[in-house]
């Protein structure tokens, strides 16, 4: 079950609960966040027409049909790529293209789960938040994963207003930093789109504000200005949060998963209750066998 998951709340003491005990953490005009993003089946297997096989992760929609997309295999120039219903021209390039014919995603693509989930998930929607609206990602929003629509009416029962914004999940989620200096990342960059609604409802807010996920903060902080103000907006952003960083978005805590070292999302929660602390929550956490990454358990992280 989504809420069985076990939480450990980082605050000037670590506690441990689990996900359905997150109402009791709450308070009345509260306000949480959440990302409404829609993990498509972006993982297409074909064939070229010699007959060899070709496997292609879509990363990003250019337009309707395109798309930017990661190929593994060899493609030197403009070729075709076969599904069993459809076809594609990948167009090869400093970033590969792809263009979809007649092609039904639902019907061809496979859930691109992270690497280290080696085998086809049993049921996919189990890689969707229950509340999942924007397709669009090619990775999950994990911290949403822990949410079902009973925990979500309790959290409203509590007076708790919950809103929601959109960031499409990108490639930069599965990939490490490899540099020596931090600095030096490079983030891909991502969509994003936070409505009037939303923006009105976290800067008019009378209590605190609980953000659910890497992807949320990241979202809201590319849409807040040095005052603190968010603002409606649609665009993208490549923004990196590592230590020493100070946040534009005034929030409370911040609900996420496990992350894998070295990468941005650890980074991020550094960023919040610094670097040896955050290694003192993940030894502790450790001890206790807290199950890490997409289907594991959470952080509640107070600022």
């Amino acid at each position: 079950n989504r809420t069985d998951a076990r939480l450990l709340i980082v605050g000037e003491t670590l506690e441990h609960k689990h996900i359905y005990d997150l109402p009791q953490l709450l308070h009345k005009d509260d306000v949480l966040v959440l990302n409404d993003s829609k993990v498509i089946p972006a993982r297409l297997m074909g064939k070229k027409e010699t007959g060899g096989r070709i496997e292609v992760l879509l990363i990003k929609k250019q337009q309707e049909h395109t798309w930017t997309c990661f190929v593994k295999g060899k493609i030197t120039k403009p070729t075709k790529v076969v599904f069993k219903n459809g076809y594609g021209i990948i167009t090869p390039g400093e970033t590969a293209s792809i263009t979809l014919f007649n092609v039904s995603l639902h019907e061809i693509g496979v859930m691109p789960t992270p690497p280290y989930i080696k085998k086809q998930l049993q049921e996919p929607e189990r890689y969707n938040t229950v509340f999942a609206q924007e397709e669009g990602s090619i990775a999950a929003p994990t911290a949403g994963l822990h949410f079902t629509p009973d925990l979500i009416e309790k959290i409203k029962q509590k007076g708790v207003t919950i809103c929601f914004v959109t960031l499409h999940v990108g490639a930069g989620t599965f990939l490490p930093v490899k540099t020596e200096d931090i600095r030096q990342h490079h983030m891909h960059e991502e969509y994003y789109s936070i409505s009037p609604k939303t923006a009105n409802v976290i800067n008019t807010r009378k209590g605190r504000l609980v953000i659910v996920g890497t992807t949320t903060l990241r979202a809201l902080e590319s849409a807040t200005t040095i005052d603190g103000i968010v603002h409606a907006k649609t665009s993208s952003t490549n923004i990196f949060i590592h230590p020493p960083y100070t946040f534009n978005i005034r929030f409370d805590a911040l609900l996420t998963n496990f992350h894998l070292p070295k990468s941005t999302l650890l980074m991020l929660v550094s960023a919040i209750v610094g670097r040896e602390r955050l290694l003192e929550v993940y030894k502790q956490a450790i001890q206790e066998q807290y199950r890490f990454f997409s289907f594991g358990d959470a952080l509640f992280v107070y600022r």
